[in-house]
């Protein structure tokens, strides 16, 4: 494997930060309290045991000299997804403006991110909410309004009563509430603006399968896209022959009959009946609830020119999230029959008219793709998607979000700002109250503008918004993020990206990553970038939990210290765990949890206690963390015992092992090297960390029960430790290099590893040795008895995931001829991750 220490330390820092959910509630970072003990890389002396204040000096002077060491070759930045309601409304409850109270968050988190030990790309520090940024999520809002694919709409949205502003569906749950406030949402007709996400669908949906499996987000992208089979076709409205300005899309579920179309029917919900359509009036006036009903307004086709009836449906709803679609020939008895009979539209004039498209003679398969393609070319629909899929409403009723730059003219209808008066930044605004209209409404100067195109009189969008806009596009921003003439470089972004590993939590994989594939197919497409897809692999992580406890009666969330344990019966029982929120008061301060344990050990938790994708219950009292305490002391034990070996006298020659010392050595040589390539392909495939850390501690294991005499005189021992350091490097960066600093100064290294320059972030990631790939691999097997350690046995590679083997293996082994002599075993459990094998036995 090519590569440093450095650079996957700085790739899992960003898979440590991103599995990191709990909330960062402290203002100020606390100082480590120190002590009188001595640090080997200030004073040259060894300590021989790792204690807490040892863990705290070392830790200290660490700290600035592994955060000053920057490699080119690795891009790991960090940004700060500012705008919203959260900050808004915070704002507000405490009388300050967003901006002021914002960026003074910022600060504060910054400050904690980087006492956390985590190595950011600080220089590439972005912020949503600062002009040089959305100025150029304007822009590209401008590259989609010019392409179409901005559009304004009156239609029946969610509103968040308790925010007072509009929820696009992917933040409204299964249960009707707003994903952020909890409450429930209602309906209401409102004019917004849409970004039409419906034309990329399917090269969203196809494109996936070009990518490798990402744990089943491939599946929920997919399922969230729907199946690619129908399309829309644009209409405009007319009454008794004269064009009302009125447009409609209407889906078709076969593309390929659209000429055969027979009439429109649109729901009794539908925006027409209810807005302010200029037709609204004539649809009421013929709508009677439970039937279909025929109207006076007709519906011109504008592929095939075609004009058909509108129908107002009996149905509730169509299938998936439509609300017009388009009726093909004889696909409702009803209708048709409804049609024919009060209609001067006839079956058999239909029928003539397709004879004598040129789409006749080619079959359906042929038709389809011909039909969809021509639309697409005149720009009146044709794009493939599903019954189910809706465009993006990106409109929201705040002041905390990035400006609409568009201008609505009396003359000339929305015109887009242009590029060259970019950014429309946001007003100062006196107050904010958080109700009603947009609180842009108040900025009087700033909404009354002049139109750019004729100069006249115009107002200002007061709509900021959706703040998944802003995120959509910072992996762009990234590669170049101070560039001042552009979003970025192409030849920057195409340098960088795709992104080798995205780390996300569940809950964005459906709509962030839709958002953000979507907007990378368009850059694409207008040449912006080389590529169409933003990442490559996709590390999902779980959340970090804390317990939760509220009233039964009201669900009313309760601090833990207001809790008598004793005394207190209307809570709901059993305990839950759930995401840490301040709300729920139960999140924690990460400053006092490394204050307590220190930043090696809080790392080592978070990657130790579960796999990336599932979730942790933050328990320090039963769970994980003590063990890993106890790790970092035995690999500290681990120098020490090196160091103290070569104080004996002897020089060290592996000439004078014996027999079966050369046969240990021989032992600790296989586990190194099986080590180093089970570590390695965690690092860089499946992301199992925790499965890595359980392959270091036996490792750890081997090294621990070397004799005096193999640690003195053998190479194998050293080379072993020193791998082990460098591959615990990147999960406890401060450990690993005082560690490090101690084996470079053994008295008399046998291996040339202790005799490299430069601190343990500077070493080559440790590879395989040539000869172990030229013989059958072996796995040192943990054998456990009733889930107690009782030795190992060593087993071809080939047959470490076989039950049967392996347990065979093992009662022949001389170990298990002596552990089960006189036991009678009732099931052997082989680890699928682990190479451990759990005897359950007769007591």
């Amino acid at each position: 494997m090519q590569g440093s220490v450095r650079q996957l330390a700085l790739a899992l820092d960003a898979a440590w930060s991103g599995q990191i959910r709990a909330p960062l509630l402290s203002p100020v970072p606390r100082l480590l309290s120190l002590s009188a003990r001595t640090l080997f890389s200030e004073t040259g002396v060894w300590e021989k045991n790792y204690r807490t204040e040892t863990r705290q000096r070392l830790e200290k002077w660490w700290h600035p000299r592994i955060m000053a060491e920057w490699r080119k070759d690795v891009l790991n930045p960090m940004g700060w997804d500012a705008f919203g309601l959260p900050a808004e409304n915070a704002a507000i409850e405490r009388g300050l403006d967003p901006d002021e109270w914002t960026k003074s968050n910022i600060v504060s988190m910054r400050e904690q991110l980087d006492s956390l030990g985590l190595c950011f790309n600080w220089d590439r520090e972005v912020t949503t909410c600062l002009p040089d940024y959305y100025k150029w999520t304007q822009y590209l809002f401008i590259k989609l309004f010019e392409a179409g694919l901005a559009y304004q709409k009156e239609a029946v949205v969610n509103w968040d009563p308790v925010d007072q502003t509009v929820l696009a569906d992917e933040q409204v749950d299964e249960n009707g509430r707003s994903w952020r406030s909890g409450a429930l949402v209602e309906q209401k007709m409102l004019k917004q603006w849409f970004i039409k996400t419906t034309n990329y669908a399917k090269p969203l949906l196809d494109a996936l399968a070009e990518l490798p499996e990402w744990y089943g987000v491939k599946g929920m992208q997919a399922n969230w896209i729907g199946a690619c089979t129908g399309c829309y076709f644009d209409f405009k409205l007319k009454v008794n022959g004269e064009d009302t300005g009125e447009s409609l899309s209407a889906y078709s579920f076969h593309p390929e009959t659209v000429f055969g179309a027979a009439y429109l029917a649109i729901l009794p919900s539908h925006r027409l009946l209810h807005g302010s359509s200029s037709v609204r009036s004539v649809l009421q006036k013929a709508f009677q609830p439970g039937r279909d009903c025929l109207t006076e307004v007709s519906a011109c086709n504008l592929f095939t020119g075609h004009e058909i009836p509108l129908v107002i449906s009996r149905k509730d709803s169509f299938d998936g999230y439509l609300d017009t679609v388009i009726g093909e020939l004889f696909m409702s008895v009803c209708v048709w029959v409804l049609i024919s009979r009060y209609s001067s539209l006839c079956v058999f004039e239909l029928y003539r008219e397709i004879k004598c498209l040129n789409f006749s003679g080619l079959t359906r398969e042929q038709a389809f793709d011909s039909i969809t393609q021509k639309a697409q070319e005149k720009k009146v629909g044709g794009y493939l998607t599903s019954s189910k899929l809706r465009d993006w409403l990106i409109s929201r009723q705040r002041y905390w979000g990035t400006p609409i730059p568009v201008v609505h003219c009396g003359s000339c209808g929305p015109v887009g700002v242009p590029v060259e008066e970019l950014p429309v930044t946001l007003p100062k605004l006196p107050s904010l109250t958080g109700k009603g209209a947009s609180p842009l409404e108040a900025a009087h100067d700033w909404v009354n503008c002049k139109c750019p195109r004729c100069k006249g009189p115009a107002r200002r969008e007061t709509d900021t918004m959706d703040t998944f806009v802003d995120s959509a596009w910072y992996y762009f921003r990234y590669t170049d993020p101070h560039n001042p003439d552009r979003p970025f470089e192409r030849h920057l972004a195409d340098h960088w990206l795709p992104v080798d590993v995205y780390i996300g939590g569940k809950e964005h994989a459906v709509m962030h990553l839709y958002y953000a594939r979507f907007l990378c197919h368009f850059c694409r497409d207008q040449g912006l970038v080389a590529h169409r897809e933003p990442f490559w692999k996709l590390l999902v992580q779980g959340l970090i939990k804390g317990q939760t406890f509220k009233l039964a009666n009201s669900g009313q969330y309760l601090k833990r210290e207001e809790i008598d344990f004793t005394g207190i019966h209307d809570l709901k029982r059993p305990v839950t765990w759930e995401k840490m929120s301040k709300s729920k008061h139960n999140g924690l301060d990460p400053q006092e949890v490394v204050q307590q344990y220190g930043v090696d050990t809080v790392r080592l938790y978070t990657l130790y206690a579960a796999p990336p994708e599932q979730d942790i219950l933050w328990n320090v009292k039963t769970d994980a963390l003590p063990g890993v305490l106890r790790w970092q002391s035995r690999l500290w034990q681990l120098v020490t015992k090196l160091r103290g070996a070569r104080q004996l006298g002897d020089f060290p020659n592996p000439s004078l092992l014996k027999k079966k010392e050369l046969e240990e050595t021989k032992k600790i040589w296989i586990n190194k090297n099986y080590t180093i390539q089970e570590v390695t392909s965690h690092f860089t495939e499946d992301f199992l960390f925790n499965a890595a850390i359980s392959r270091l501690m036996g490792l750890t294991n081997t090294l621990t029960s070397a004799t005096v005499r193999v640690v003195q005189h053998s190479v194998e021992f050293e080379e072993a430790l020193a791998a082990l350091v460098m591959m615990t490097a990147p999960m406890a960066p401060y450990l690993a290099s005082e560690l490090w600093a101690g084996l470079c100064h053994v008295k008399n290294p046998l291996s040339s590893l202790l005799q490299r320059r430069g601190n343990v972030m500077q070493q080559s990631w440790p590879a395989v040795d040539p000869e172990y790939l030229e013989v059958p691999d072996f796995v040192e097997m943990s054998v456990l008895i009733n889930n107690q350690p009782s030795g190992t046995v060593t087993v071809p590679l080939q047959v470490s995931k076989d039950t049967e083997k392996v347990q065979q293996l093992v009662l022949e082994s001389p170990l298990g001829q002596k552990l089960f002599s006189e036991r009678s075993i009732k099931r052997a459990i082989l680890s699928p991750r682990t190479a451990l094998i759990n005897f359950l036995t007769e007591e």
